[in-house]
């Protein structure tokens, strides 16, 4: 081949691959881009191609057609059927979420989620490196610390190879309530766990993961668990009660009670016997539920009493002020939002609060209190009373007779305890745990001869016993101390001093418990009279 055509050859390449060519891949044939350009211009000539001027109007028409039509429809299709459709419409056109989202409330309306308290425990064991705010606290009696997410913290489980993402919300808000608490708005907060999780496992998060949770919650509380002491408080709360609670630290127990032994035996064989007959109270129709009235001076041991009942059975204690409560409603909510396995105290119930139907010389508007006796009366025996299981309500007074005879009768308070002044046998209890010593003492005699004749509460005897380290001069001094009692003339009157010298006799008779019947209220019961203090069964 020449080099002309070498040359010849190279051009034609060049023209080729320059843009003026189009190769067409099917038939391997090359096109000249004029070719494109010419066929171009023929089928949109500048005769057929549409002026600005027709596509402005042509756009005009569309909207005025567009708007024309929204009217129609606006005047012809009712609002509801318009905002069906639209939401319809959104509905067929809105990207499903793989995941769902369940929220866990801390309460249910006025009763509290078990739920939420379970997520709460169980969550604690389950914080990571991630969690950037947490909660710690920590009281004298609990072993371990105690951890809290804080709100806005996430939290990743995984349960039999599933992934579940918990989330803790605490909304604040402020609510006026103007019929209430002197219209103060009161600041609440919402609290609830959000549980996001695939939703082919919905049935698997109800039927396993959940359950397994309340079950670990209820485990480890089993484990640390720390009585309660829980109070009203209604600093914040706008639903107007709510219970807080610290730990319960009182250290009386059944052995270091100043009672009588017989009367401390019956005490907890009650309580022993109550705890074990669930089944008997469903079968006999019967909310489960025990109610003791205290009764007795001040000084002799009512509150005692109660937390050794308590650190006994391993109750939580729910101390309620009538007080405080304004309406028949909020006892209903404190009743709801106690906890199976606990005693709820009324402390001096006969000085507490005015019964508007009951007194009517002293008592408080009605408008401003709508507390009734009614209301006090269903809250411990009525319909709402079955709302919980296993559960003590105690009353305290210091004057029964001042008490209303509805609150006595049985089904109410089924047990009357009468706590009354030291005898002999609460002092050597006493004796032994303030002075560590035994009852041969040769003091002891001397007291026991003063003692019964004397009106002297167990707080009295207890603080003469503090006075002084030295066992025999603690002694000495406690002897002057009933002698002077008895010059003053502070002895027990002639109906107290009956009791001791009937059980004297049946100590000398080696007799048990005497269990009389009398008139308790309106009805027919036994009543025991052990020693210095009596039973009304």
């Amino acid at each position: 081949m020449s080099q002309r055509d070498d040359e010849h050859e190279q051009w034609d390449d060049e023209q080729l691959a320059s843009p003026r060519y189009v190769k067409n891949s099917k038939t391997q044939h090359t096109i000249p881009s004029s070719a494109i350009l010419c066929f171009i211009h023929t089928m949109f000539s500048s005769r057929d191609m549409p002026s600005p001027s027709t596509i402005f109007s042509a756009y005009a028409s569309m909207t005025a057609s567009i708007m024309l039509l929204r009217s129609m429809a606006n005047e012809l299709i009712p609002q509801p059927v318009r905002g069906y459709l639209c939401n319809t419409f959104r509905y067929l056109i809105k990207p499903r979420p793989p995941t769902l989202t369940l929220i866990i409330e801390e309460s249910t309306g006025i009763a509290r989620n078990q739920v939420y308290d379970a997520a709460e425990a169980y969550l604690s064991t389950r914080v990571s490196p991630e969690n950037e705010r947490l909660k710690i606290s920590k009281s004298p009696k609990e072993k371990k610390l105690t951890i809290r997410l804080e709100k806005g913290e996430k939290v990743v489980d995984f349960f039999n190879g599933s992934c579940f993402k918990w989330r803790f919300i605490c909304a604040e808000s402020e609510k006026n309530t103007p019929n209430d608490y002197n219209n103060i708005a009161i600041r609440s907060e919402k609290r609830y766990f959000e549980l996001s999780f695939s939703k082919k496992q919905k049935e698997m998060v109800l039927d396993s993961y959940l359950p397994f949770i309340l079950e670990k919650a209820k485990e480890m509380k089993d484990e640390e668990r720390v009585l309660k002491m829980h109070t009203l408080n209604t600093s914040y709360c706008y639903t107007g009660v709510k219970w807080d609670s610290i730990n319960l630290e009182h250290p009386s127990t059944f052995e270091t009670l100043a009672m009588e032994p017989d009367l401390k035996n019956a005490v907890i064989e009650d309580l022993n016997r109550f705890v074990k007959r669930k089944e008997f109270y469903k079968k006999v129709g019967r909310a489960w539920k025990r109610g003791y009235l205290l009764y007795g001076p001040p000084g002799t041991g009512k509150s005692s009493l109660i937390a050794a009942m308590a650190n006994y059975l391993k109750f939580d204690i729910y101390d309620l002020q009538l007080g405080n409560i304004v309406r028949d409603s909020d006892l209903r909510k404190l009743l709801l939002a106690t906890a199976n396995r606990s005693i709820l105290v009324i402390e001096d119930i006969d000085c507490s609060v005015d019964i508007p139907e009951r007194r009517h010389g002293d008592a408080r508007k009605q408008n401003d209190v709508q507390l009734t006796l009614s209301g006090l009366l269903n809250f411990i025996d009525g319909l709402w009373s079955s709302c919980g299981d296993e559960r003590i309500i105690i009353f305290t007074t210091n004057h029964k007779e001042r008490l209303d005879p509805a609150l006595l009768r049985p089904g109410r308070m089924d047990m009357h305890i009468h706590m009354t002044y030291c005898s002999y046998q609460g002092f050597k209890t006493l004796a032994s745990n303030y002075l560590e010593i035994s009852s041969d003492h040769h003091l002891f005699g001397e007291v026991e001869g003063l003692i019964d004749d004397i009106e002297i509460t167990p707080a009295q005897v207890a603080e003469e016993l503090m006075k002084n380290e030295d066992s025999e001069a603690t002694l000495k001094g406690f002897v002057n101390v009933l002698k002077r009692k008895k010059m003053e003339g502070d002895v027990c009157s002639p109906e107290k001093v009956e009791a001791p010298h009937q059980q004297s006799k049946r100590r000398k008779q080696k007799r048990g418990v005497g269990i009389s019947k009398s008139n308790c209220g309106a009805s027919q019961r036994r009543t025991r009279r052990i020693k210095r203090g009596a039973v009304c069964n």
